[in-house]
Order: C-alpha cells, then sequence, then structure tokens
C-alpha cells in the first residue's frame, strides 16, 4: 500500500501552470515518485491522494500513452501507482482506484450513501411474486442458491442463514466503490456504487449501479457495449455484452449473457449462455442456455438445458452435427417442486406442434419421449438413452467448463448415470414391468395415466433402462476394483437411499438433511462452513455412490456379497450392454444419415469415434 505525502510548493506551482485546480491543496497527498507534470486540466475536491505516474499504459494494441491524468474532476479519491484516468464528462467521487488502471471518456464514477454493491439484496427465484428466497453475495454458488430455494419454507433454516450472509457481507463489505488493479473503464456513461476487483474490464455500458464485478487476474470479467446492470453480482470470466439489461441478479462464473437479453430476480451459474430472450425469477444451474428472442424462462429450475423458442424444436434435431447443444439433463422445477421439463437425461419431453409440453407425471419415466397423434399421447420409455444426442452431451459437457480450475465456485458432477438417475431409472423399469404383469404380453398397448405406450416401445423401454444398468455397475465396479484393488464391501452405510441433485452437485438425501439440521442447531454457523460442507460431501462422492451401487447390485442380482464370480458375472454383462448400447446409437447415426441431415464424412467421423468406445471395455 501506498504512503502519501502532502504537496510541495514546487509541484503545486507546475500543476497550477497545466491548468490544474484545487479546493484545497491541503488535502491532496501523493506518493513518492509522483510528479506533477503529467496532470492536465484537472480539478480536486475534498480528499485526495494520488500516486506516481512513472509507465506507459496500453490504450489499444500497439498503442501506448504514459500515466496520468487529464481533462478530469476529482473528489475524496485514493489513485493508485501508473493509472491513466482522462476525459471524465462529470467527475469521479468517492472511490478507491488501484494500480495500473484506465479510466477513459467516463461521465461519472460515484458511491453514494446506502450503497449495497449488490449484496443482500434477496431476490425471489421460482416465484416471481413471492418472498425473497436467495440473498445475494460475493460468495454465492450454485448449491448454497439451490439449498436456499429448497429449504425456503423452513423458517428456522431461513432466519440461520441470513444471519450467516449478513454477517460475511458485513466481513467483506468496503466503505466505498472501488476498482482493482488493471481495471478498465472507457466509453461508459455512468458507474455508481460498483466494486470492480482486479483486471475487470467496462466498455461501452450505459450504466453500472450497485453491483458487485468479481473480476480476477487468472478469470477477468468484461461488461460490453450498452449494458445496464442494476443490484447483481457478476463473477470469475462471466461476460455481459450487446445491450443487456439486467436487475437483481446473480451471474455465476464463466457465464456469458449477451444479444439484448433481459433478466430480473435471476441467477446464472458455471457456462450459462444467454442470448436474445428473457429470465424471470429463473434458476439457471450449470450450462443452462438460451439462444431464441420468444424464449422467456420464468419461475424454473434449468440445469444443462437448452432453451429452444416457442416454435423451434430444432435443439434436438441436430445430433451429430457440430451445432448440437443438447438437452435438458438433470430436470426443470416449478416453485412447487414439480418437473415440467424432464430432460433427454432424465425425464419426459414431448413433440407437440412443435413445441415441449408440461408433463409432470412422467416424471419416474427418465430417458423418455411424448409424441402426440392428434388428441393421443404416446410414450416412448427410455428411448433417448440410445440416441447420438445423448452420447454426444456425455462427452460435451465437461470440456465445455470454461472455469479455471483453482476457482471454481460451483460444483458440477458430470456423470450421466449415478444414485440420482440410476434410481429413477430402477423405478421406470418397475413401473414398466408391472404395467406387462398387470396387461400380460398379448396386447398391442399399455396405458399409463394418460398416456399410450406401444407394446414394442415397452419392451424396447425394459431393454434399454437394462442396457443402462448394467453399464452403470459394471462402470462403478471398474472404478472401485481399481482404486482399492478389490471389491470389498463398503465402509460405511452413507449414501444409501433416495439421492439429490443440488444444482450440480449429486448427493445422499441423508446428507442434505444433516446439513440442514446442524445449520438450524447451529453446529454451523458461517458461510465458509456450509460450503466446506459442500466440498466434502463432493469429494466423498465415489464413498456414497460405492455404497448405494453396492445394495443396488446386490439387489438387482439377488445376491448377499459380491464375490469374484460375481464380479466376472457383472464384467460380461457390462460388456455386452456396452456393446448392445453402442450398436443402438450407430443404428441412430445411420437413421439420421438416410434423412439426408447430415453430410457422409460427418456420419463416417462419428462412426470412427464408435469403433473405439471397444477400447474403454476394460480400461
Amino acid at each position: 500500500m501506498n504512503t502519501y505525502r502532502p504537496l510541495t510548493a514546487e509541484e503545486i506551482c507546475v500543476l497550477e501552470d497545466n491548468n490544474c485546480w484545487a479546493e484545497n491543496w491541503n488535502q491532496v497527498q501523493v506518493s513518492e515518485g509522483f510528479s506533477p507534470r503529467f496532470m492536465h486540466r484537472v480539478m480536486l475536491y475534498g480528499q485526495v491522494e494520488l500516486g506516481a505516474f512513472e509507465k506507459q499504459v496500453e490504450v489499444s494494441k500497439g498503442f501506448t500513452k504514459h500515466s496520468g491524468i487529464n481533462n478530469a474532476t476529482l473528489r475524496n479519491v485514493r489513485i493508485g501507482d501508473n493509472c491513466l484516468i482522462e476525459n471524465i464528462g462529470n467527475f469521479i467521487n468517492n472511490y478507491t482506484i488501484g494500480n495500473d488502471c484506465y479510466i477513459s471518456n467516463v461521465s461519472t464514477i460515484e458511491t453514494t450513501e446506502g450503497a449495497t454493491y449488490g449484496e443482500g439484496n434477496s431476490i425471489s427465484v421460482l416465484n416471481e411474486v413471492g418472498e425473497g428466497n436467495v440473498i445475494l453475495f460475493r460468495g454465492l454458488n450454485s448449491q448454497l442458491a439451490a439449498f436456499m430455494v429448497k429449504h425456503a419454507s423452513d423458517v428456522a433454516f431461513r432466519d440461520a442463514m441470513r444471519r450467516m450472509i449478513q454477517e460475511e457481507i458485513r466481513c467483506t463489505r468496503v466503505d466505498r466503490g472501488t476498482l482493482g488493479n488493471g481495471v478498465k473503464i472507457v466509453n461508459t456513461r455512468e458507474v455508481t456504487n460498483t466494486v470492480v476487483l482486479d483486471e475487470g474490464e467496462i466498455n461501452g455500458a450505459s450504466r453500472l449501479s450497485d453491483c458487485t464485478i468479481l473480476s480476477s487476474s487468472r478469470a477477468n470479467v468484461y461488461i460490453g457495449t450498452g449494458v445496464i446492470c442494476e443490484n447483481s453480482i457478476i463473477a470469475d470470466g462471466s461476460s455481459i455484452v450487446n445491450s443487456v439489461k439486467m436487475q437483481d441478479c446473480y451471474v455465476g462464473e464463466a457465464c456469458q449473457i449477451t444479444n439484448g437479453f433481459a433478466a430480473s430476480q435471476s441467477v446464472f451459474f458455471a457456462n450459462c449462455f444467454m442470448s436474445n430472450g428473457e429470465a424471470c425469477a429463473a434458476f439457471c444451474g450449470p450450462f443452462s442456455a438460451s439462444h431464441h428472442k420468444s424464449s422467456l424462462l420464468i419461475g424454473g429450475q434449468f440445469s444443462f438445458y437448452n432453451a429452444g423458442s416457442a416454435t423451434n424444436f430444432s435443439n434436438h434435431a441436430y445430433k451429430m452435427g457440430p451445432m448440437h447443444y443438447g438437452v435438458l439433463e438433470r430436470g426443470t422445477k416449478t416453485a412447487s417442486g414439480a418437473y415440467v421439463l424432464m430432460p433427454a437425461h432424465i425425464g419426459t419431453f414431448s413433440v407437440c406442434f412443435g413445441k415441449l409440453m408440461y408433463h409432470p407425471d412422467t416424471r419416474c419415466l427418465p430417458f423418455s419421449y411424448l409424441i402426440a397423434y392428434g388428441d393421443v399421447m404416446y410414450l416412448s420409455p427410455g428411448r433417448n438413452i440410445t440416441t447420438v444426442g445423448l452420447y454426444r452431451d456425455i462427452r460435451k459437457w465437461p470440456k465445455r467448463d470454461m472455469r479455471p480450475v483453482e476457482g471454481q465456485k460451483s460444483i458440477v458432477n458430470f456423470d450421466w448415470l449415478s444414485p440420482f438417475s440410476v434410481g429413477e431409472i430402477l423405478q421406470g423399469k418397475r413401473i414398466l414391468e408391472r404395467l406387462r404383469e398387470a396387461s400380460g404380453d398379448n396386447v398391442s398397448t399399455y396405458n399409463y395415466h394418460e398416456y399410450v405406450i406401444n407394446a414394442s416401445s415397452l419392451r424396447k423401454g425394459i431393454k434399454y433402462y437394462d442396457i443402462a444398468l448394467r453399464i452403470y455397475m459394471g462402470a462403478v465396479l471398474k472404478r472401485v476394483q481399481k482404486r482399492y484393488g478389490a471389491v470389498d464391501s463398503p465402509l460405511s452405510t452413507t449414501g444409501e437411499g433416495q439421492w439429490a441433485d443440488l444444482s450440480g452437485l449429486l448427493l445422499p438425501c441423508s446428507e442434505e438433511e444433516r446439513l440442514l439440521e446442524e445449520i438450524k442447531q447451529g453446529c454451523i454457523d458461517s458461510v465458509t462452513d456450509v460450503l466446506a460442507v459442500f466440498n466434502e460431501i463432493h469429494a466423498h462422492y465415489r464413498d456414497y455412490q460405492w455404497a448405494w451401487t453396492y445394495r443396488m447390485i446386490c439387489d438387482y442380482y439377488h445376491l448377499e456379497t459380491i464375490t469374484p464370480d460375481d464380479v466376472t458375472r457383472i464384467h460380461t454383462d457390462y460388456v455386452q450392454a456396452r456393446r448392445a448400447w453402442i450398436a443402438e446409437i450407430r443404428k441412430d447415426a445411420e437413421k439420421e444419415f438416410a434423412m439426408g441431415d447430415v453430410e457422409p464424412q460427418v456420419l463416417e467421423n462419428f462412426l470412427q469415434q464408435l469403433t473405439h468406445e471397444s477400447d474403454y471395455e476394460d480400461a
């Protein structure tokens, strides 16, 4: 930190010769190395502290100017070393500015009384007219936000959580607006009550008010042309550009919000991409995407989701081509907890006049399609397990994680088959088997609620679910053998029972309930401790998974314990299931090619990729 001294008489003379003026020169202090010759036409009010001007500043590629202050009005500011500040149309008031900053062609930068910097605001997610259930602050991640939303009706938990967050905010809040080191703000109209951390860039924005920009040297934040952002927090590596309008939002790591997107009372986490449309009271978990002007994400909880427009179903049509973006992976919920669009990965969606339809009671038949013919809805259970789209999705999501490894706040588990999803598959398989037992094999269709399942679709559904189950069991056993050298019984029962998905964190429901009770009882009394528990649960995911899977394998194969002979049998089933799975995906690819939607070389490349799947059977 710089130490400051009063100006000398000689320095004051140079400043005045450069058309600089101070309300009181005695209130102006400078650091050692300060040179007054790099200040021109500057008006100084109140307490002003100025750093040294010793370096050149790059203002454009290959174009540098010497650090200094030109054409500006400053009041109650502290400025670090080697900043270039010029052409401030109105003033900079009540701000602390770090080293190596470039601020040019800006109207106003100011801190006013009552500034919150976007922290402490309570927003209503999932219900746009409800009581606030998520508190915005720097340390928010997808798990904590999902946890607050899920248990918002628990008064004891809600009060304890609010106390912890308010204490966290109190400990980190600055006394006035701050710009970190290396910040760049150019061609921007207004920055009010806003904190911008190191290396943040604001270029052409219209207004930032009561915001915190969590930029860093490893993952800077960029705010671009025409953006209006109010009462919001923007996390590491994110960009907000092209006339976005945002109010009362949290934007997590490596998100892109662009092209006139409008958002209010919403949260976005870990690699979300939002363009053209709108979001209101939306919980957009990891890898949520929206591209269309007619898309409105409102009152829903999304994850690994690509929102089509109201009349477009193309996000399910592109499979082998490079533009396939995928579909829901884990689910979309309303405020009541009902599943609206269960995903291709976990639940059921339908095509009806080009639109996705609402089918909450099909949740227990995951990976399914619903197709309308006239007034009849046909259900194809498990169909999406064997599609090209799912195969691509499984592999693409980890590659699209743009967050720096060392700074990932939100936890994202990429397992497509896990105790959470496989639990749903087991339930779906049992439902289909009961339908067959009740109606027999000699019927053409089965009825499930108001849906019709063709007999061939039911048989295939059981087959597809069985393929997924055997792939899952074999893969877990291989991992356990590699990790421990043998297949032994789990050391703990933690993990048995139901599982949940806490916006990217897959965990046993028992662990979630334990954390909830410890918060309510005061055993955990800080946000840091809550986040540490989430990380600890994630770190033990494989242990918990093994406890759940061991019990599941025993039930599936009717075993008391798993012997070496059983391991051999399960591995054989795994290899056969995997080969059957790849064969079905190959047929899906060839079917798509036959429709004329895919170039021959694209098909050939994809099939070549499938031929290498056998390399993983014993890996």
